[in-house]
């Protein structure tokens, strides 16, 4: 008999008891009726956050124009072109990068794939106007060097904007552990060493879609007998529309050792 009065009182308390949107918190007492299934709530049955990190991906199609003439004392030509995939899982993402490349000079001419890059990031969010980017990335060696010595470098870096209502300021650094073995011949030598970069730049949003910066860049040289390479640039975004942006980009070499000039033109599509 007390099982029966006990499975009866537990059967009018569960038909007492009401949950419409599923959020844990008795009709009764939700101030916040209807959440959606996927957010957490807080004792009310008011949401607090989704569950639901959005995801999103895009491809990039871009070609590039430098000219130099360190080396040899006369113009190196070089045409590029790229693809680059994104993938964004919040805060998370991953980016894909491959190129090739033809380049000609009036005794020179070389043509074929660059070394290609896995790269991860993760963002983080300390205040709302300060960003930090940590990352790291394997380059592999798909880039087919005639001394068969060129093998994978991995790479780590840290970027750092800060947002003063439509202009931000940026820095970034770059650590590559460059994998290429060295060169020692009868006429001639090659010696590689890892290499530290760093910039640092301005950017201002003219308008929701427009956005421009300039920045300094300062990198070692892969090669031990080389200068540093020094450039300055100037970078252009303009948001066509929910889906497809462009960018443009221009570079000055500053050091011998840096392309004397680098144009290049992107084209994306974000889904």
């Amino acid at each position: 008999m007390k099982t029966v009065i006990m499975l009866l009182l537990g059967s009018m308390m569960l038909f007492a008891y009401t949950d419409m949107d599923l959020d844990g918190v008795d009709d009764a007492v939700d101030k916040c009726p209807n959440t959606p299934i996927t957010d957490l709530v807080d004792v009310n049955g008011c949401s607090i956050k989704s569950v639901i990190v959005e995801q999103h991906y895009d491809i990039i199609l871009g070609a590039s124009y430098s000219n130099m003439s360190y080396s040899a004392g006369e113009q190196t030509d070089t045409y590029t072109g790229s693809v680059q995939l994104d993938y964004y899982r919040g805060s998370f993402s991953v980016q894909l990068l491959t190129s090739w490349f033809d380049s000609d000079s009036d005794s020179y001419s070389d043509s074929g794939t660059n070394d290609t890059t896995l790269a991860a990031y993760y963002r983080f969010k300390p205040t709302s106007s300060l960003t930090l980017n940590l990352g790291a990335g394997i380059v592999f060696p798909t880039y087919d060097s005639d001394l068969s010595n060129n093998n994978t470098d991995f790479t780590a870096s840290a970027n750092i904007s800060y947002s003063l209502k439509n202009a931000n300021l940026f820095a970034g650094y770059n650590y590559t552990v460059v994998g290429d073995d060295d060169i020692h011949e009868a006429n001639r030598t090659i010696l590689y060493q890892n290499t530290n970069s760093f910039s640092v730049g301005a950017g201002y949003y003219f308008t929701p879609k427009i956005y421009g910066s300039l920045s300094y860049y300062r990198s070692d040289s892969i090669y031990k007998s080389i200068e540093d390479i020094e450039s300055l640039s100037a970078y252009a975004f303009y948001s066509i529309d929910t889906h497809w942006f462009a960018t443009a980009s221009y570079a000055y070499g500053l050091s011998d050792s840096a392309s004397d000039n680098y144009v290049a033109l992107r084209v994306g599509y974000y889904f």
